[in-house]
């Protein structure tokens, strides 16, 4: 068990190393021996876990939609925007989801898979997007994978205006105006009047998510 702990450990050190210099410096020019010294680890334990710089950067980009999880909701559209709207928080927030997204969007990353992200999100926003349907949450024209694909698209891009104008300083009240923007095309009128569209939306829904996953370790078995 200590062992397993320790490899953990590790590997999110070197996670962390490695999303600090591809942030930095982007992915083309960062390179191994920068992130084996902003790890502090030897050679031979970041091969252990992680085969080239490529693998490295698919770690840290499955790490930005990884360990917190949106509490379900009963409005489906309400769900959508406290996924996008925890995500704009995180990218403020967390340096490991803004070297993912620093990654994904990253157009100079020759050899670098980026489409797992977009993907991802897209079958996120689908899911949700599918089950508000059912719900007869949204307008009758609305094709749910056609909009997921355009808040991922949209999202993408805001999120690059912010970081460009003020390093994400504003990324929270430009995601607002887009589901403002966006979502009268997409939800019932009834449904639009029930969501919380606000600023500080994000930062309320990571507290909760963050105390739902203390609460689930809490209760679970010892040996988990």
């Amino acid at each position: 068990m200590a062992e397993q702990v320790r490899a953990i450990r590790t590997r999110r050190t070197i996670l962390s190393a490695a999303a600090k210099v591809f942030e930095e410096n982007g992915y083309q020019a960062a390179t191994i021996s920068e992130i084996l010294g902003a790890a502090g680890v030897t050679k031979g334990a970041l091969y252990f876990h992680f085969r080239s710089k490529e693998d490295l950067a698919q770690g840290v980009l499955a790490e930005q939609d990884q360990q917190i999880f949106v509490p379900h909701r009963a409005c489906k559209v309400q769900e959508v925007v406290d996924v996008v709207m925890l995500h704009a928080h995180r990218l403020q927030t967390d340096p490991m989801v803004r070297a993912g997204v620093r990654l994904t969007m990253d157009q100079q990353a020759e050899g670098l898979d980026r489409s797992g992200p977009f993907l991802r999100w897209s079958e996120v926003g689908l899911e949700l997007l599918e089950k508000a349907q059912a719900q007869g949450e949204l307008l009758p024209h609305v094709v749910p994978r056609e909009t997921a694909d355009v808040i991922v698209g949209a999202f993408a891009g805001i999120q690059s205006m912010s970081q460009a104008v003020c390093d994400y300083a504003d990324l929270v009240g430009r995601v607002s105006a887009l589901m403002r923007h966006v979502l009268p095309s997409v939800a019932l009128p009834s449904v639009l009047a029930s969501l919380d569209l606000s600023e500080t939306r994000g930062a309320t829904v990571y507290a909760e998510a963050l105390r739902a996953a203390q609460e689930a370790a809490e209760g679970a078995p010892a040996s988990a």
